[in-house]
């Protein structure tokens, strides 16, 4: 998008997703692409992918959807049978060209790109590092950092290498690395952001964001890559190396649940549809209020809705339409249009709300911004109250670990008390799911981040960095 009025939303940013696939005597760079179509709900700023043939890499890359980046004849010239992909929504470094991933460079030990999700909460320091040892660095992004690192590296190889770099990365990260003749996957010891791996039908591996896109290529035997592990996808076979410690308990995003992932993703052994759908129930027994139907946000809160109206009996129905290709469009509206905002994304089915006590499920509110349009909405189509229910707590603390929340000034809990949010939004009533209740839904106690609720951080953070922290040096 180059305008924000249909960007800013009620919810969390998408992270990004990344792809990683050897496939010997196949077409690499079509099942990468097929990948990041898959994986296009983590991220619609840019994608890139680069393969590699044994001898020489090429990559393409720019800022788009990946199918207006990707035509037929950009994939026939990727030719090898390695390959990596990415997905971006900006986290560290803003939404430019130059930040779009995967990052390529040559290197004394050959070329080399690496595809990023996640945020190193170090990067200003192992940035400023770098350019104290003379290495000139383009771009604001942290995957930048990263790459440049391991080109420095010690180690005899990229294996070593890898390790080496990851005893002094701090932070969230899930990496696709690609070489001449090999894709390495790794993940932090903190297990932040989704990593999965697959064995290919017709030999050959791949690497993913979610096991959606996995099976997207028809994988098998798909399990998750463990927090500090480098897995090597190569003709050698897949190698696995423990590089470091995992920290115990872990520290997983628990927003894939709550929103991030697709419904059919599996995060920590579990089903995301199955979660949100208890999610939904155990926000039925903490909500006190009588209505006559249960209407979801689309999409995430869908399953949410039906758990919590199985949990109530209180009957679900649409009560939105989404346009799901107008926050996807680069032409501006009218003056007149904009004025439309919410109602450009949303319609609203007047018969299942008319005259009607209407409970409204979403995931969670973030800025404030649009929640109270869309109950404008419910109302002009007659609702006569609406109560909204979201399935997370208040989110009153910024992400460090790459999911873009924005600054405590932009979280509307930060600064609002629960009745100053609800009566912000116009709701009859407004009620958030516990912590406690939240985690029932999971069905875990620990072993998940939960900072951006209670404002702990598994990692000490520099909370005054901000997500462009690098810009005033690479502009």
């Amino acid at each position: 998008m180059n305008d924000n009025w249909l960007n800013e939303s009620d919810t969390p940013h998408e992270e990004c997703g990344i792809i990683g696939v050897f496939a010997p005597n196949e077409d690499v760079a079509r099942m990468a692409f097929f990948g990041l179509y898959t994986l296009q709900h983590r991220g619609q700023e840019a994608a890139g992918i680069a393969v590699a043939d044994g001898q020489v890499m090429s990559m393409h890359k720019d800022t788009g959807l990946v199918a207006q980046i990707f035509r037929p004849n950009t994939l026939d010239n990727l030719k090898g049978h390695y390959a990596i992909g990415h997905t971006r929504y900006s986290t560290t470094g803003s939404s430019l060209a130059r930040n779009a991933q995967p990052f390529m460079i040559e290197t004394m030990h050959g070329p080399l790109a690496l595809a990023h999700n996640g945020n190193l909460v170090n990067s200003a320091e192992l940035r400023q590092k770098l350019l104290e040892e003379g290495v000139g660095l383009s771009s604001s992004s942290d995957t930048e950092v990263m790459t440049m690192m391991l080109a420095r590296a010690k180690g005899k190889t990229w294996n070593e290498r890898i390790k080496s770099c990851m005893q002094e990365w701090r932070g969230a990260y899930s990496l696709v690395i690609l070489t001449r003749d090999c894709v390495y996957a790794a993940r932090d010891a903190w297990g932040f952001r989704p990593l999965s791996i697959g064995l290919l039908p017709h030999g050959g591996f791949a690497a993913a964001s979610e096991n959606g896109a996995l099976r997207t290529l028809g994988c098998e035997a798909i399990r998750e890559v463990k927090p500090g592990e480098i897995v090597t996808l190569s003709e050698n076979a897949l190698v696995v190396n423990q590089a470091v410690k995992p920290v115990n308990p872990s520290a997983r995003c628990v927003f894939e649940f709550v929103y991030f992932a697709r419904p059919d993703h599996v995060w920590d052994g579990q089903s995301v549809h199955h979660v949100r759908q208890r999610l939904g129930e155990e926000l039925a027994r903490e909500t006190r209020v009588e209505a006559d139907v249960v209407i979801p946000v689309p999409d995430s809160a869908i399953p949410a809705a039906i758990g919590f109206s199985r949990a109530t009996s209180i009957p679900f129905n649409d009560g939105f339409i989404k346009n799901r290709y107008i926050g996807r469009t680069f032409i501006e509206p009218t003056d007149s249009l904009r004025k439309q905002g919410v109602a450009l994304k949303f319609n609203v089915i007047n018969e299942n709300v008319l005259n009607k006590r209407v409970i409204m499920i979403d995931d969670s509110i973030v800025r404030g911004n649009t929640m109270g349009p869309m109950i404008k909405l419910l109302r002009t189509a007659g609702a006569r109250e609406v109560h909204v229910a979201i399935t997370c707590p208040p989110i009153s603390h910024p992400c460090f670990m790459g999911v873009d929340m924005g600054n405590y000034d932009d979280l509307i809990a930060h600064h609002r008390s629960l009745d100053e949010i609800r009566i912000h939004i116009q709701a009859d009533s407004l009620t958030y799911l516990s912590l406690d209740g939240m985690m029932r839904a999971v069905g875990r106690k620990d072993g998940y981040c939960q900072a951006c609720f209670t404002g702990i951080y598994p990692i000490d953070v520099d909370v005054i960095s901000a997500k462009t922290g690098f810009e005033k040096n690479t502009k």
